[in-house]
């Protein structure tokens, strides 16, 4: 697998890891961290989605490029 279609697969999973779990999230009962499920899955998805970003500019070898 190239590089550059890791980026892609890595942002497709960051795009839609928010909205793809929240159907399947039916009651608020479950508490993590004492927040209610959804608002704990929103949570996790913003700052799974900012890591995984981050690791795909640090990938993406047309920023590589750009730079120097």
């Amino acid at each position: 697998m190239t590089r550059k279609r890791l980026c892609y697969l890595l942002s497709f999973i960051a795009y839609f890891g928010m909205p793809l779990g929240v159907p399947f999230i039916k009651s608020t009962e479950p508490y993590i961290l004492g927040l209610p499920l959804l608002l704990f899955w929103m949570v996790l998805w913003i700052l799974l989605g900012t890591g995984i970003m981050l690791l795909v500019h640090r990938l993406n070898p047309d920023v590589k490029a750009e730079v120097e």
